[in-house]
């Protein structure tokens, strides 16, 4: 007779990691791997969510988090090691939120480093856990010279993240009528 447990913790497994090909990095407390459709609810109530995109964009509806998220899908397939991704805490199983290295722009050849957290794991360590896992990864698997991280002026709290991990301010744009404060690291040799 086959116990049921065991299935049930191979399927929490599987949803956490997904195809183990799919995993980006992991950090002592959390995975981050790839999206794939199959996280289209997570994905919705992260991306929809206006507390947690105060900083980062306007929410977005399904239709446009579900096409959305195709993109950042189909983006893989172009920018090996760069994209959005999911991530979850390993002990707690729980979806935290994302984890990107993206293009500045489309049509720019500078990346930046950045999360989105749901409001259930802010405080908590992990966007600092990230961006210190981030950077190794990203310097690791491209050849740029530097990283970068932008922040609106009034997210005090993701500006210290960044400077706790070594960026530097490197000065301010506006975009949308609002101020974008720019972070830079550079490679160490």
């Amino acid at each position: 007779m086959k116990d049921n447990r065991v299935d049930t913790a191979e399927n929490d497994i599987k949803k956490l990691t997904g195809n183990s090909s799919l995993i980006i990095f992991e950090t002592p407390r959390l995975i981050v791997r790839r999206y794939t459709m199959d996280d289209a609810d997570d994905f919705y109530a992260l991306n929809s969510d206006k507390e947690v995109m105060r900083y980062i964009r306007p929410p977005k509806n399904r239709e446009e988090c579900d096409s959305f998220l195709q993109q950042n899908i189909s983006f893989y397939n172009m920018h090996p090691n760069l994209g959005r991704w999911v991530t979850y805490e390993k002990v707690s199983q729980a979806f935290i939120g994302s984890f990107a290295l993206i293009p500045i722009k489309e049509e720019d050849d500078r990346i930046q480093i950045g999360y989105a957290l749901k409001p259930s794991a802010w405080g908590k360590g992990f966007a600092t856990e990230l961006v210190k896992t981030g950077i190794p990864f990203y310097f690791n698997s491209q050849q740029h010279q530097y990283l970068y991280a932008i922040t609106e002026q009034p997210n005090i709290a993701s500006q210290k993240v960044l400077l706790k991990c070594g960026f530097k301010q490197d000065g301010f744009f506006m975009e949308n009528k609002k101020k974008l404060l720019m972070f830079k690291l550079k490679r160490n040799h």
